[in-house]
């Protein structure tokens, strides 16, 4: 059997080469678990990121800066519980067609604050949506749900969005950073039984030119799943601490009804794929509605009713020999589900745990340790 990896490889996608981290195999199972490829959502030229992660407790926030011009754009979200702003504007049926920035954020519904700074950055450069009397800037964004580490009065603010368009550049940090700073994954057994989720970024290119790329702030409800394996890299606990409980086989086997005791809105993974086709809204959507399933491949459960998952998609058109890329939603759809899925996976691979919370690498590392 071909792998989906060995496919598109062998097919001439290839992997980006950047400034990612790249991830040791040590502590993992030989044969169970695959390191997703390296590539960073800034491998389209013109796209930068930045961070702000806050020093008092673990919470922060990331943005996505586009060229002047801006970007066309599109959303999608399927999980029950989302807290988003300016993504009506975003439907092919709204007048806007281009977006300055994106912003990805910790704190819940307050860390939706952090947008002013951006906004504010923007207009301090000129760049924004031209009304005559001022130039606009359109920032969308979307947060997720941290509260529940460290003091909860603390949280993004506008000076923490300003802070992270300073700190923008191509070189994406990954793991306990910004947006994802405070994430957590595995709650379907309790927040005391959960690990250290963390914030991801993957790329491919094709032998054309063509590329797609993604970055994901993972704090999600469910396990997080190697998708060509199906080993569990980061989960629910069991109750002693030593392995994982891995409650979906459990509720399969009978032996749970439920362990959905969670408050809705406490989760949600975010994020956002880019490619330099250029891609309408419309097509656009498509693109985020296909990106999702690679958080269904690798979040198990996922778009629960706990969680406010949203992906974005924008275009940032690039041209090779003087042309624009040709456009294939389908084929650019499936590359978005595979970055994200590597997204995810880099996320809790480079993720630093917190008391109470391991990362994925520290918990494997002592369960090798123990059974030596």
């Amino acid at each position: 059997m071909v792998s989906r990896r060995a496919f598109l490889v062998g097919s001439g996608y290839l992997s980006l080469g950047t400034t990612a981290t790249a991830f040791s195999t040590t502590g993992f199972q030989q044969g169970k678990t695959t390191m997703p490829a390296p590539g960073s959502l800034t491998d389209i030229p013109g796209i930068r990121v930045g961070h702000c992660t806050e020093t008092r407790r673990p919470t922060g926030c990331t943005v996505v800066l586009f060229p002047p011009e801006g970007a066309t754009a599109a959303v999608d979200v399927r999980g029950s519980a989302p807290g988003t702003r300016e993504t009506d504007l975003l439907n092919p049926t709204n007048t806007v067609q281009k977006i300055h920035a994106l912003l990805l954020a910790g704190g819940s519904a307050f860390g939706l604050e952090a947008a002013t700074g951006v906004v504010k950055f923007l207009e301090e450069q000129h760049i924004g949506f031209d009304v005559g009397v001022a130039r606009v800037p359109i920032v969308p964004a979307a947060i997720l749900f941290d509260l529940l580490v460290g003091d909860a009065t603390i949280r993004p603010t506008a000076e923490s969005g300003y802070k992270a368009c300073l700190a923008a550049t191509t070189s994406v940090a990954e793991g306990s950073v910004g947006a994802a700073a405070g994430a957590t994954v595995g709650k379907m057994c309790g927040f005391k039984q959960a690990m250290k989720g963390g914030l991801g970024t993957a790329g491919l290119q094709a032998a054309d030119g063509l590329r797609v790329t993604a970055l994901i702030a993972v704090n999600a409800f469910g396990d997080i799943h190697d998708p060509r394996t199906g080993t569990i890299l980061a989960g629910a606990r069991t109750v002693d601490g030593k392995d994982f409980a891995d409650p979906v086989a459990q509720m399969r086997e009978g032996k749970i009804v439920s362990p959905f005791g969670a408050r809705p809105g406490t989760n949600t993974t975010i994020g956002v794929v880019a490619t330099n086709a250029p891609l309408t809204k419309t097509e656009l959507l498509k693109v985020a509605q296909m990106a999702h399933d690679g958080l269904a491949r690798s979040i198990r459960p996922v778009h629960t009713p706990f969680d406010g998952d949203t992906l974005f998609a924008v275009s940032v058109p690039e041209k090779r020999d003087g042309k624009l890329l040709p456009v294939d939603v389908g084929r650019i759809g499936m590359l978005a589900a595979e970055v994200v899925a590597d997204a995810v996976l880099h996320g809790v691979l480079a993720a630093k745990g917190l008391p109470g919370l391991p990362s994925a690498s520290e918990f494997q590392a002592e369960r090798t340790r123990k059974k030596d």
